[in-house]
């Protein structure tokens, strides 16, 4: 078992390299410019309660240390995924005995704080709210579906973005050149153009960057008294790397959300892209197949019902055929769907009959529509009056009602004037005219 005073050369490369000075904090400058709100708090000392909302690698982490040692506070971390409601108590008593006996707060640390379920986020709540703790929650979802509203109104949120492949660089370079906590230790041949490949490979992930760095590293042969990384180690080293995407999270649904758009925007080069991002960051091409079945409903609709189909069978081939070659199938689909004349009619009509149907109550279906099967529902009226419409002029029973007496008639579907909806809307104005003049 390794000491508390165990070698720091040990620890990763990635732990190492925590700037401790906010300087060398790499990346964030939207929320730590020179003349940002959250830079002159931390550097006066000012703690404040707050939430760091990014994906992994940002720093989140790192500024919550940062700002522990301008402020002279304690820092105390606690992981949500490990951690439960008597580790919370545990870590408020350190804070009491702190303030105790140097008389200096204490910031508490909760890494992947969404993972902790109400009850959890409710235990440390009147610590946040009597000063007893400076709370800092790391997570890497979307604190407003996963955080209490209690919670979230004693804190300010911070949302940190991917950091830029060029600030990834510096980082790489800055490690290899550090002596005490980075590789400058050691003779280390890498190009910039290889660091440039591991920035983008690390997709905005700094913590990713610097292991990658850090095997290359360990991997490279000796030639002529220095470590050389050549382009077969980084190939060797990034090659298994998956885009970000997780499922299920704020990145699966932005990413769903623009491809849907991008439909929805006739735009078939971006829906593409979109999809093929997904598939590239192991969605379930399956996941996207019912999602364009839906497109195919709310925005085409009528317009072009071959699109329906066609999504229909874009996902059987998928069934059909598998990876990678059923792809394909939902590619055509997609871009189909994009090229597609647009209607959203069904979809609008659809919401707003349902509205009625919620909000009307159990209104009785008139008697001439009703069924009667029996001669007692027939003695009884059902079915008495009904014109079949087969039987009337061009098909039409015109001044027929359908909808419950107390209702009248109501109008959802208004056809667009693109494709298919065009006809559609023409024959519906017809036969409405009908119904009027009956």
């Amino acid at each position: 078992m390794l000491s508390d005073n165990k070698d720091s050369q040990l620890r990763p490369l990635a732990d190492r390299m925590r700037p401790d000075r906010l300087e060398n904090y790499i990346g964030q400058s939207h929320i730590l410019g020179k003349e940002k709100s959250l830079t002159k708090a931390i550097v006066s000392g000012r703690l404040h309660s707050m939430i760091f909302w990014g994906p992994p690698g940002t720093g989140k982490t790192t500024l919550a240390r940062l700002i522990a040692n301008y402020s002279q506070a304690q820092f105390l971390s606690v992981s949500a995924v490990l951690s439960g409601v008597k580790d919370i108590r545990a870590a408020i008593e350190k804070a009491h005995q702190y303030f105790d006996v140097y008389q200096k707060p204490t910031l508490l640390f909760i890494d992947e704080v969404h993972r902790f379920n109400k009850s959890q986020q409710d235990a440390f709540l009147p610590f946040v709210e009597d000063g007893t703790v400076c709370f800092i929650g790391a997570t890497t979802e979307n604190p407003s579906f996963e955080l209490n509203n209690a919670l979230l109104s004693r804190c300010k949120t911070y949302v940190l973005k991917r950091i830029e492949a060029s600030d990834i660089v510096v980082l790489l370079q800055r490690a290899l050149e550090d002596q005490e906590n980075g590789l400058g230790d050691k003779a280390i041949n890498v190009k910039k153009e290889l660091l440039e490949i591991i920035a983008k490979v690390a997709d905005g992930d700094a913590r990713r960057a610097l292991n990658f760095l850090e095997i290359a590293v360990d991997l490279a042969d000796e030639v002529d008294g220095e470590l050389l990384v050549n382009e077969q180690t980084v190939q060797d080293v990034t090659s298994q790397s998956l885009r970000r995407f997780d499922k299920g999270g704020d990145y699966f649904y932005d990413q769903i959300s623009a491809m849907h758009k991008s439909v929805r925007g006739s735009n078939p080069d971006a829906a593409l892209y979109w999809m093929c991002r997904m598939l590239d960051g192991g969605c379930d091409p399956l996941y996207i197949a019912r999602r364009v079945v839906r497109m195919a409903s709310e925005d085409i609709g009528n317009a072009d019902p071959r699109g329906l189909q066609l999504a229909l069978n874009a996902r059987e081939t998928y069934e059909i055929l598998g990876s990678p070659e059923g792809e394909l199938a939902l590619a055509q689909a997609v871009i189909y769907l994009a090229s597609a004349a647009k209607s959203n009619a069904v979809y609008m009509a659809y919401k707003a009959a349902m509205q009625d149907a919620k909000q009307s109550g159990t209104m009785d279906v008139p008697m001439h529509i009703r069924n009667a099967p029996t001669n007692l529902m027939k003695d009884l009226g059902h079915g008495e009056g009904y014109r079949y419409a087969h039987d009337e002029e061009n098909g039409f029973a015109a001044g027929e009602t359908y909808f419950p007496d107390e209702m009248g008639e109501q109008i959802y579907y208004q056809p667009v004037d693109r494709g298919l909806e065009i006809k559609i809307a023409e024959k519906l104005k017809k036969l409405r005219e009908l119904n009027r003049q009956k």
